[in-house]
């Protein structure tokens, strides 16, 4: 369709089969579902549908007069270094770092934090056009070996693959259909524990970024160095239910395995651990002696158990059992029915993260009101000894090991682009020093500023939100804004920064508001509990309220309101383009599960099910039916009933094909990438192109003009 397409005037949409005879019968409600056809991403019919799709979006976006001047200020604002936070391995330091536009960061480590970094991991080496990524890795306890996966076009399979420090040879090992894992050595770096799922039957023949079979049994193997991954011990596999999801790694001490049995994504999970040094011959001498003799520590569903640390039997965990704003407890293995307290649940705040430094010391994260606070208390007693002075915003990342006394914190905000602290805990005082500070060229802090807000939703619950926008804004209800949240899993949304976020308050005079929805962990388990199963509608009232707020109060109106989510924010904007069409300009949903009734039956769908529900369950479909964005397709100048359909082909044939002279004239398109996958591992040149696009799509629908 090339450059057809012209503002205003309807769109030509491609026609898609629909086949009126597939109708599923959901506990005696007959659901109709035309577009079955479109679940099969390999069909040539189905590539030919998106083929003509992508044809009509860069019709589209062709005439975004914002495109290429956004994809050129966004590239040269990109061009600054970033660098992580330092983390020790043996007597190594080691940090990412990305001097700009790298396609990825890159691996760096260094004897010392005076001197230069050497490359340990370029990922940017590994393809032309950055399609490979690095997304798990760990370096040996000695700083011997790097174990690390690689990811393909966004695949969440894994190849995982090992390499000498010293000299950076590729050992031959290749271990592949790697998914959801993490790694750990064993402190005589003769292999590692990783976990996967047995790979698909047509692997040998089967494009990783496009298999849709559901995953099933996770299971936890050892790798010996040097041999063939058929060779792998099999330490664990899910015995009662093959929708299980393993999380393990090696104590410090390295003589005991964790494991955390997850039941989905749910923040839930049993405990167990296995006592490496009670193996007669060790790991060579367990080989076909089937699975690992684990302690079951924690043997059931009933709370969230995150180990900090174990001095021999006696185990310290995060928990937030009978405490939805998390605890510390202590259990000794010899006295398993004895769990201690050691620091209590605060009234107010979160406790988020705790890391054992220092010996008999221990970094506790609070989230207070959204904003991370910082304790140094008594590993043994609890006791608050110190609290870190740091600017408010928030805890990127904190690195530290029990035997050293320094550690390290990297903090950002909307509008501080990152400082990495290191501290030391030697004196009396710990002393605290800059290590790094991100400076970003051309950017002012002064010139903008964030504030945070708490709105009423429809139940009276207050939502917290931050607003970002210049200094100089006049709330006359005439700005661009984009309203983000997520609002799922139990995630937070803190303040960080996004130099596009900064492009689009300086070229397009666009308001920013990151609303803090229930559904989060903003507030602990009890925040997500209101967000999630039959309250998930709770998260769509909250939403809507926190946009008729920046209407109200001037920030901006419906017209200029664009909304945007990821993931679970994309169903969160699905939904809410149903429910209040008159109150949005624009919406960019990224990668939603779009379709409620069906999401479980691919992939690793069925891991989401606690935070969802399942349409086989006639309670939980009841719910899912009401606000299943794909379900809910409605035209807002009708009253028309809803409508089961694929979300795009739905939207398209019900507001635009399906209707003589329809008033839809705004575009419904999708921007589909065939190598970028749920987006993890996307490369820096991918982020800034979806960015160009997808906020020039929403600038031409805002009718948001270019400031230079």
């Amino acid at each position: 369709m090339g450059s057809e397409y012209i503002v205003g005037e309807p769109l030509q949409y491609p026609v898609a089969r629909r086949d009126e005879y597939v109708v599923d019968n959901y506990h005696g409600v007959a659901i109709s579902d035309p577009y079955r056809w479109l679940e099969d991403p390999n069909s040539e019919e189905v590539k030919e549908f998106v083929e003509k799709q992508m044809k009509v979006t860069e019709s589209v976006l062709l005439n975004c007069d914002s495109r290429e001047k956004l994809r050129e200020s966004i590239t040269k604002s990109f061009d600054y270094p970033r660098y992580g936070c330092p983390f020790r391995r043996g007597d190594k330091y080691l940090y990412f770092h990305n001097p700009g536009l790298c396609p990825h960061r890159v691996l760096y480590m260094q004897d010392s934090l005076d001197e230069e970094g050497e490359v340990l991991l370029d990922p940017n080496q590994l393809s032309k056009d950055g399609t490979v990524a690095l997304r798990v890795y760990e370096v040996s306890h000695d700083a011997k070996y790097l174990a690390y996966g690689l990811s393909s076009s966004g695949s969440d399979w894994l190849t995982l693959q090992v390499m000498r420090v010293d000299d950076k040879t590729i050992e031959p090992d290749k271990l592949s259909w790697v998914k959801f894992t993490s790694i750990s050595w064993t402190h005589d770096r003769e292999g590692f524990f990783y976990c996967r799922f047995p790979a698909p039957k047509e692997s040998e023949n089967m494009d990783a970024g496009t298999e849709v079979n559901v995953n099933h049994n996770h299971q936890l193997y050892y790798h010996f160095l040097g041999t063939k991954q058929s060779e792998d011990i099999l330490c664990w596999s899910n015995l009662e239910d093959p929708t299980h999801i393993l999380d393990t790694r090696l104590a410090d001490d390295g003589k005991y395995l964790l494991m955390n049995i997850c039941r989905g994504a749910a923040r839930l999970n049993k405990f167990y651990c296995c006592d490496l040094s009670t193996l007669p011959n060790g790991l060579h001498g367990h080989k076909g002696k089937g699975i690992l003799p684990f302690v079951k520590v924690v043997d059931d569903f009933e709370a969230w158990y995150e180990i900090v640390a174990n001095d021999d039997t006696m185990f310290t965990f995060l928990t937030n059992k009978d405490a939805p704003r998390n605890k510390v407890v202590r259990v000794d293995l010899k006295k398993p029915n004895t769990w201690i307290e050691v620091v209590q649940e605060s009234k107010t705040d979160v406790i988020e993260s705790v890391l054992p430094v220092s010996g008999n010391r221990m970094i506790v994260s609070y989230l207070s009101d959204c904003k991370h606070v910082l304790h140094i208390r008594d590993f043994a007693t609890g006791d608050l000894l110190h609290k870190l002075p740091i600017d408010i915003g928030s805890i990127d990342y904190i690195s530290a090991r029990r035997q050293d006394t320094e550690f390290f914190v990297k903090i950002s905000s909307f509008i501080n682009p990152g400082v990495v602290y290191r501290y030391d805990l030697k004196p009396e005082v710990p002393d605290t020093k800059v290590l790094r500070e991100t400076v970003v060229p051309g950017f002012n802090q002064a010139d903008y500023r964030a504030n945070q807000v708490f709105v009423h939703s429809k139940d009276g619950t207050r939502i917290p939100a931050f607003i970002v926008a210049r200094k100089d804004l006049e709330l006359d209800g005439s700005h661009p804004c984009l309203l983000y949240a997520y609002g799922g899993y139990g995630v937070s949304l803190t303040p960080c920064f996004d130099i596009t976020r900064v492009v689009l308050a300086r070229h397009l005079g666009i308001v920013l508001c990151v609303a803090n929805i229930r559904g989060g962990g903003e507030y602990g388990e009890e925040w997500h509990r209101a967000g999630s199963l039959r309250n998930k509608q709770n998260c769509f009232y909250d939403f809507v309220s926190v946009a008729e707020y920046l209407v109200s109060e001037g920030y901006t109106n419906p017209r200029k309101l664009c909304i945007e989510g990821g993931s679970n924010g994309g169903i969160l904007i699905g939904a809410c383009i149903n429910q209040r069409p008159d109150l949005f300009g624009c919406a960019l949903a990224h990668a939603g599960v779009m379709d409620m009734l069906r999401y479980h039956k691919f992939t690793i769908g069925h891991a989401w099910v606690p935070e969802f529900g399942c349409s086989d369950n006639e309670d939980d479909f009841r719910y899912l039916i009401k606000y299943s964005p794909l379900h809910n397709v409605k035209r807002p100048w009708e009253d028309s009933s809803p409508k089961a359909t694929a979300l795009l082909a739905t939207m398209q044939h019900e507001l635009c094909t399906s209707v003589k002279d329809s008033p839809q004239h705004n575009p419904i398109i999708g921007r589909i990438s065939s190598k970028s996958g749920h987006g993890c591992g996307s490369s820096t040149q991918n982020m800034i192109d979806k960015s160009a696009d997808c906020y020039s799509f929403m600038a031409q629908a805002l009718g948001a003009f270019w400031i230079d």
